[in-house]
């Protein structure tokens, strides 16, 4: 049996017209392949999860985390457009948490090393680790994500963005909590700018000195955080990646005083 032989079979899809995934002209369309398919696995996930719970997961990232900078660098006398996406924080799953700092779930790599991106753009990483606290809790807690700081070093510039999860995180599955939220912030000319759509924006001008601070989603978390094992949450307070204040909150004073006998 040729393993694509489910391709030859018929196959009709009912046109879920008046819903996003059938726009009709004059509606607005953007990051269809990017953010849109990923909120469509995202549902088809959250519902076999309740079914067959020991072979899926919580919500992943769930965005590209596509972000533009283009602009003129005035040194190399050039224009260039720099493009970044990024992934987040997988979700738990009946195996364990979920990985932190994935690629988008509709791809296999991520942006460029820091250090080659800071030689061929005018820009300067200020920061680069993991958001810390994204991942949501959980019995096997969501993955976290990453955030990071670019300052515009020379030439004007303009940013956009198309990202999403910035309202809601990632869906938690069987009592496991959303992961964190999608979030930009523009630092620019003593001010900050927050997008009005949270993760969504375009033509956003930028100079010198000003600098984009991105924090992608944290994975969902999966089963009940009370039941999670106070040597995860012992390894997860080494490690940084919540503080006591947060673990408490999440997963009870009970556990913390169990993890701090670990």
């Amino acid at each position: 049996m040729l393993i694509n032989a489910g391709t030859f079979e018929p196959l009709h899809v009912i046109e879920p017209d008046g819903t996003f995934l059938y726009a009709r002209y004059p509606r607005p369309v953007s990051g269809c392949a990017a953010e849109v398919s990923q909120r469509i696995a995202e549902a088809v996930f959250a519902a076999l999860t309740q079914a067959i719970p020991d072979q899926l997961f919580a919500a992943p990232a769930g965005t590209s985390g596509n972000l533009g900078v283009g602009g003129y660098d005035p040194k190399r006398d050039r224009h260039y457009i720099m493009y970044l996406f990024t992934g987040g924080g997988y979700g738990g799953s009946h195996e364990g948490d979920g990985l932190s700092n994935g690629c988008s779930t509709i791809g296999i790599s991520k942006m460029p090393p820091i250090e080659v991106t800071e030689q061929y753009y005018p820009v300067l990483f200020e920061e680069f680790a993991l958001a810390v606290g994204t991942g949501g809790a959980g019995r096997h807690r969501g993955g976290m994500g990453v955030k990071y700081a670019i300052r515009i070093r020379r030439g004007e510039a303009r940013v956009s963005m198309v990202m999403d999860h910035g309202r809601v995180g990632p869906q938690g599955v069987l009592g496991g909590q959303d992961g964190g939220v999608n979030t930009v912030r523009i630092e620019a000319g003593g001010s900050t700018y927050v997008p009005p759509h949270l993760s969504k924006d375009q033509d956003i001008q930028v100079g010198p000195g000003d600098v984009v601070r991105v924090s992608t989603p944290g994975g969902g978390g999966y089963g009940d955080p009370r039941q999670r094992d106070p040597a995860l949450i012992a390894r997860d307070l080494r490690r940084g990646y919540y503080t006591e204040e947060q673990a408490a909150a999440l997963f009870g004073s009970g556990a913390i005083k169990a993890a701090a006998a670990e």
